[in-house]
């Protein structure tokens, strides 16, 4: 019997693919009708992130209708501070809602031993996505497990909620950082638990969203998102060798260079504001890159999308790369739009 070859571990792993893998990040999402019918049965967004098999079939639903390359678990970044025992809350059309981390003494009650009891439902739903894949026979598809890099959890432990500029944990990070340090420490522990649980579960790739880390200044940058990146990386290379990783530092721009040299990730992605020409030059030519189609030219469909589409394949062609947005799949976009998406991106040689 022939080996199966999965063209995003085949990039992942130094090797050329017959064809350009693609996924999308939030490809299990809101723009899908037959999520928006689950959704509705499911009650709130934690109970269907915990319920395994509404999760499982969530994050099938993608990969049915239409065939990428990976399917990532459905689940939140905000797991691990809700698994450490911090409350959280997610409001229909406002986003999460946490109860903020101000000082020292919040977090002291933080509890890690909780993680993986906590995380038990996440670690089944991967499990049965497994299933699920083996037997309706998307067996050259991947398993992409995550979490949120540190960074970017802490901003919303301290923030309490979303913010275009998470104020409360940069001033923290700037004005006490060895307590803030303490605060890294245990996120970092707590999501290579979580991590591990993941793999351990049927996860083939990891990816780390560091979704805020562009509002770091380079010195801040290398502090809080690389050094914690490292540490993850780290671990998993000493525990789980064959794991690889996609770090997804957005923001980062040309700080992606040392992101890459300094954290020990496989593959970095990229978001829709990088410099594609520099990022071919100088990060195609050493490792693998993701992306980064931007989500507004899928949500436009048509002329637009295809002139974005070839644009990006005139840039990396012919090197590692694996295609992606440069941040998740925008909830009114219409699913005709990414049948159009991948039906292109199907025709591409690698």
């Amino acid at each position: 019997m022939s080996e199966i070859r999965k063209p995003i571990l085949e990039v992942l792993n130094g090797k050329k693919p017959e064809k350009v893998p693609f996924w999308l990040m939030r490809q299990a999402g809101r723009y899908l009708p037959e999520y928006r019918a689950l959704r509705a049965k499911a009650g709130g967004f934690l109970d269907l992130v915990y319920d395994p098999e509404a999760a499982a079939e969530v994050t099938m639903q993608p990969l049915r209708r239409y065939g990428m390359d990976a399917a990532i678990l459905f689940s939140d970044i905000l797991v691990i501070p809700h698994a450490l025992g911090q409350t959280v809350t997610f409001e229909t059309g406002e986003g999460p809602k946490l109860e903020p981390l101000k000082s020292e003494k919040d977090f002291s009650r933080l509890d890690l031993s909780r993680v993986d009891a906590h995380c038990k439902p996440v670690y089944e739903t991967v499990a049965l996505v497994r299933k699920k894949m083996r037997d309706e026979n998307f067996n050259e598809a991947a398993l992409i497990g995550f979490c949120g890099s540190p960074w970017t959890v802490i901003c919303y432990m301290i923030e309490g909620h979303g913010s275009k500029d998470f104020t409360a944990a940069r001033t923290w990070a700037k004005n006490d950082p060895e307590s803030f340090q303490k605060l890294v420490d245990i996120v970092i522990e707590s999501s290579c638990q979580y991590l591990a649980g993941q793999i351990n579960a049927g996860a083939e790739v990891i990816q780390l969203f560091d979704s805020w880390s562009g509002l770091l200044e380079d010195d801040q940058f290398k502090r809080w998102v690389i050094a914690p990146t490292k540490k993850i990386c780290d671990y998993l290379r000493d525990h789980f060798p064959n794991i690889r990783v996609i770090g997804f530092p957005r923001g980062a721009g040309k700080l992606s260079f040392d992101y890459i040299r300094e954290t020990g990730v496989d593959c970095v992605g990229l978001d829709q504001a990088a410099d594609n020409v520099w990022a071919a030059s100088n990060l195609q030519s050493i490792l693998p890159v993701q992306g980064n189609l931007d989500p507004e030219l899928l949500l436009q469909g048509g002329d637009a999308l295809q002139h974005g589409l070839d644009a990006l394949y005139a840039t990396f062609k012919g090197r590692p790369w694996i295609f992606n947005l440069g941040h998740g799949v925008i909830k009114e976009t219409d699913p005709e739009n990414v049948a159009l998406l991948r039906d292109t991106v199907r025709g591409w040689q690698a």
